[in-house]
């Protein structure tokens, strides 16, 4: 265990260097750069600028520059704003973890449900209303599902309110952000128990007599985890960082809407430190997810 757990924090570590890097050379061979304006600066002001900020050094430089700043817990200053990145991300995940987390929440909790009632009543009415609902929400964009939950919910019936920073009402982006996961939660979680059900044990265990409740939650269920905690792992991770498309349409101004905004500006530290801290939060989402597989299942060998 301890040995698989530090070989997997080194491929961790070798895998954010790797993106680090790809992110670093990709976003610096795009044409432009992040004081590039319709009416051009000066251009004695411009070389003092890039000369502050290390953009008048060829691109390896600035790289290595770059990830030792880094190793000293700097992500620099955002080269629109001004300000720290690191207090920039700090307030921004605030935001979107705070609807990520609901979201993830509700999303794993739903699909578990979902996904056992379609197992458990498998070609009957409740299966075909849950298949039928699940492949709606997988199909359609999230973009379009947010839009239409606003259009309706909001300025048409006026049930909840639109989002704003003195009104932070999170229904309508929660169940936005939701319902993907949740739909492919609730697959997953159908597949897994069927064929679990189909096991030799779990018709042992019902002809010795045990409770249909007993098998269901401690037999049948909990060995169906497994290839749901695969997907939950990285999508977490990915969720806690906001999602872009919903935060633009419900104007919450959280770490993904930075994200594009850092894009859109080409603003290089900003765009390293999100993709840095967003690698980050995959991989360890994803080692975790596989270090929790020992709970589930004690029979499962690292080695």
């Amino acid at each position: 265990m301890l040995k698989y757990t530090v070989k997997r924090i080194l491929l961790a570590i070798v895998t954010i260097l790797i993106i680090s890097a790809i992110t670093f050379f990709a976003m610096n061979a795009i044409p432009g750069g992040p004081f590039s304006k319709e009416k051009a600066p000066d251009p004695a002001v411009q070389a003092v600028l890039e000369a502050r900020y290390n953009l008048d050094k060829p691109v390896g430089q600035q790289f290595i520059l770059y990830m030792q700043n880094l190793l000293h817990g700097d992500f620099g200053v955002s080269l629109k704003t001004g300000r720290e990145i690191a207090t920039v991300i700090s307030e921004k995940f605030a935001v979107s973890a705070r609807l990520g987390g609901m979201a993830a929440g509700f999303a794993i909790i739903v699909g578990l449900v979902l996904g056992s009632i379609a197992a458990l009543c498998r070609n009957h009415w409740p299966d075909r209303l849950i298949i039928f609902l699940t492949t709606l929400f997988v199909s359609v964009p999230s973009f379009i599902l947010a839009t239409m939950l606003l259009l309706i919910f909001a300025l048409q019936l006026k049930w909840v309110g639109v989002f704003s920073t003195s009104n932070p009402n999170y229904v309508l982006p929660v169940i936005s952000l939701m319902l993907y996961p949740m739909s492919y939660i609730t697959r997953l979680t159908k597949s897994s128990m069927l064929d679990v059900l189909g096991q030799d044990y779990i018709r042992t265990a019902r002809a010795k007599g045990v409770r249909e409740s007993l098998i269901i939650f401690k037999h049948a269920l909990r060995n169906a985890l497994i290839p749901v905690i695969t997907y939950v792992g990285p999508m977490i991770a990915g969720i806690l960082t906001g999602s872009m498309v919903i935060e633009t349409v419900f104007t919450i101004g959280g770490l993904g809407t930075e994200f594009v905004h850092s894009i859109n500006n080409q603003d290089y530290p900003m765009i390293m430190a999100t993709t840095i801290f967003l690698a980050v939060l995959m991989v360890v989402a994803t080692l975790v997810s596989d270090l929790i597989y020992k709970l589930v299942d004690p029979k499962i060998n690292f080695d």
